[in-house]
C-alpha cells in the first residue's frame, strides 16, 4: 500500500491566522491596522478586516478619496451624534415597576457637550452642508441617493455634492482639532 504524500508544510505563522475566510457573497471587507488591544508595547499594530458594506466613511477612507483627517472628523461628528441622540429607548428591567410611568433620564454632560458640537457644526457648515453630512454619516445615503431625495439625477449633480461634502468633512476635520486650516488650505490647492 502507497503511502499518502502531503504537499503542504505545515508551518506555525499560519495557526495565529484568525481571520474569517467565509464572508457572504455581498460583503465589502476590507484590510486595516488596528492597534493591538492584547500588545505589550504601546503602538503595537494588528491587522483587522473592516466591513464597508453600509459605511460610506469607511468606503470613501479605504479607496483613499479622504484622508485620516477628513475620516476622523467624520468619525468624531457620528459620535457626537450618537452620544446626543435620545431617541427610544428599551425598559430597563432592573429598575422597579411603577404603573408602566417612566422618569426621563436626566441629560447628562457628555450628552450636552455633544449638542453644543453638533450647533458649532452645523454653524460652521451651514443648512445645506449640515444636511448633507448628516444624510451620509447618519442615514448613510450615497450620493446618488442624496441627489433623488433632492429631485436632481445628473452625473455633474453626484460630483457636486461629493465635492461639497469633502469640503464638508475638512471643516469637520478643522472643528474636532484633527488639521490646522494651513493643512486644508495646501489640501484645497492640490485639487
Amino acid at each position: 500500500m502507497a503511502r499518502a504524500r502531503r504537499n503542504k508544510s505545515y508551518k506555525m505563522a499560519n495557526i495565529y491566522d484568525r481571520r474569517s475566510r467565509d464572508v457572504p457573497f455581498n460583503a465589502e471587507m476590507v484590510e486595516v491596522e488596528v492597534d493591538n488591544p492584547l500588545a505589550l508595547d504601546p503602538g503595537e499594530k494588528i491587522v483587522a478586516i473592516r466591513s464597508i458594506r453600509s459605511d460610506p466613511l469607511g468606503r470613501l477612507h479605504s479607496h483613499h478619496q479622504i484622508d485620516e483627517a477628513q475620516y476622523r472628523g467624520g468619525r468624531a461628528y457620528q459620535n457626537d451624534w450618537e452620544r446626543a441622540e435620545r431617541g427610544p429607548q428599551a425598559m430597563d428591567p432592573t429598575r422597579e415597576y411603577v404603573d408602566g410611568a417612566r422618569t426621563r433620564e436626566p441629560v447628562t454632560e457628555s450628552q450636552r457637550q455633544a449638542v453644543l458640537r453638533l450647533n458649532r457644526v452645523e454653524r460652521e457648515l451651514g443648512t445645506d452642508g449640515a444636511a448633507l453630512v448628516h444624510d451620509v454619516l447618519v442615514l448613510g445615503l450615497t450620493m446618488d441617493q442624496i441627489g433623488q431625495r433632492r429631485d436632481v439625477r445628473t452625473q455633474r449633480w453626484n460630483d457636486y455634492f461629493a465635492r461639497r461634502f469633502r469640503e464638508c468633512l475638512d471643516r469637520l476635520a478643522l472643528i474636532y482639532g484633527f488639521a490646522t486650516e494651513a493643512r486644508t488650505q495646501r489640501a484645497e490647492r492640490r485639487r
